[in-house]
């Protein structure tokens, strides 16, 4: 097979409706990295492929990527998103589990807030008493050292576990 022969090949596969990898990133404002991330973790279908291997993607990739971009921006992550897809595939509505996934993400926000609410008080409490102690000897520094805030922020990010 020419290289002419491999090209017109590849020019012929490519119809109006289907895309290469690089529009699919330019149109949807998603990086070819992240793209190729998504189809091998299965948020994408495997898209067909020309004689010579270049992806073609249907123009229903973009509702897809709209969908995924607009579910992250509501807090879901990947694995998330991949369960909600995977359910519409297999015919059943996933919208009882999306309300569900949001209620819990909710409760977790007001437990985050509320230990937010502690911990500000603690500082605002420790700040007074150290603004009456002013300067404290120390290792490094007394004040710290001396310190006896008991409460703990918990980093993990909220419903992303």
């Amino acid at each position: 097979m020419t290289r002419a022969f491999s090209y017109m090949q590849d020019t012929e596969s490519i119809s109006g409706s289907q895309l290469k990898i690089g529009e699919v990133s330019k149109q949807s404002g998603i990086g070819i990295e992240a793209l190729r991330f998504y189809e091998k973790s299965g948020l994408l279908d495997r898209p067909g492929r020309t004689y010579s291997g270049y992806r073609l993607y249907d123009e229903g990739v973009l509702e897809r990527l709209a969908f995924i971009k607009q579910a992250q921006l509501l807090g879901f992550a990947l694995n998330e998103i991949k369960e909600i897809i995977a359910h519409k595939q297999e015919g059943i509505s996933p919208c009882a589990e999306v309300r569900e996934i949001v209620r819990m993400r909710l409760s977790e926000l007001d437990e985050r807030i509320k230990q937010m609410h502690r911990y500000r008080r603690e500082l605002a409490t420790t700040l007074v008493e150290w603004d009456k102690t002013g300067e404290a000897e120390g290792h490094v520094c007394g004040l710290i050292e001396g310190s006896h805030i008991e409460h703990s922020i918990n980093h993990k990010k909220i419903g992303k576990q």
